[in-house]
C-alpha cells in the first residue's frame, strides 16, 4: 500500500467537481427546510458507505440485476430533472412524511452526494488508481461534504432569503441541464 499525495489530490479534485457538495447547497437548504434539521452525520455516513461499497461491488450489483450503467444512469437523471423542477417551480413532487424523516438519505446521500456520475466516477477511478488512494480520496471529500451539511443553516442565514430563491432557481435549471445531459448521453 503506498500512498500518493498525487493520486490523491488527483482523485478529490476530480470527486469534489462531480460531487459538487457547494452546487447542492440549495437543495440541502429545501431539503433542511422541508425536514427541520439535516442529519450531516447519517447523509455523510450514508453516502460512504455507498461510495465504498460502489468501489468494491459497482460492477457486479448491477449485473446481479441486470441493469446496464446506461439505465441506472438514466434513472438517475429523472430524480435529479424532478428536484430541478421542484426547484424551479417552487412545488413539492417528493412527499414529506414527517414522521419518516428520510431527506438526509433520499434525495441528499443518494443520488445527490453519491449520485450515477459519482459511481461512475468511482469505477474509473478505481481502474486508474491505487485503491487506497481512491479510499483517500473519497474520505477527503466525505470531510468537506459533513462540513458543508452541517453548516447548512448558517450558509441559509448569510444567503437571506432573497439571495437563497435566487440561487435555487439558478441551481434548479443547472439540476436540469445536467439531467439533460445524463438523458443525452445515456439513451
Amino acid at each position: 500500500m503506498v500512498f500518493s499525495f498525487k493520486e490523491i489530490a488527483s482523485v478529490t479534485l476530480t470527486l469534489f467537481a462531480i460531487i459538487d457538495i457547494l452546487g447542492s447547497i440549495p437543495i440541502i437548504i429545501q431539503i433542511r427546510q422541508r425536514e427541520g434539521k439535516i442529519e450531516s452525520e447519517k447523509a455523510t455516513l450514508v453516502a460512504g458507505l455507498l461510495m465504498v461499497a460502489f468501489l468494491f461491488l459497482g460492477q457486479s450489483i448491477l449485473s446481479l440485476f441486470g441493469v446496464d450503467f446506461q439505465s441506472f444512469a438514466l434513472a438517475g437523471a429523472i430524480i435529479i430533472f424532478l428536484i430541478g423542477m421542484e426547484m424551479i417551480l417552487g412545488v413539492e413532487l417528493f412527499k414529506h412524511n414527517p414522521l419518516a424523516s428520510t431527506g438526509s438519505i433520499v434525495p441528499l446521500a443518494f443520488p445527490l452526494i453519491v449520485g450515477a456520475g459519482t459511481m461512475t466516477t468511482l469505477l474509473s477511478l478505481r481502474a486508474a488508481y491505487q485503491l487506497p488512494n481512491v479510499l483517500a480520496g473519497v474520505l477527503v471529500n466525505l470531510v468537506f461534504v459533513y462540513l458543508v451539511l452541517k453548516s447548512s443553516a448558517w450558509i441559509e442565514r448569510k444567503l437571506g432569503k432573497a439571495g437563497e430563491d435566487i440561487l435555487r432557481r439558478v441551481f434548479g435549471v443547472i439540476l436540469l441541464a445536467i439531467a439533460i445531459k445524463l438523458f443525452k448521453s445515456n439513451f
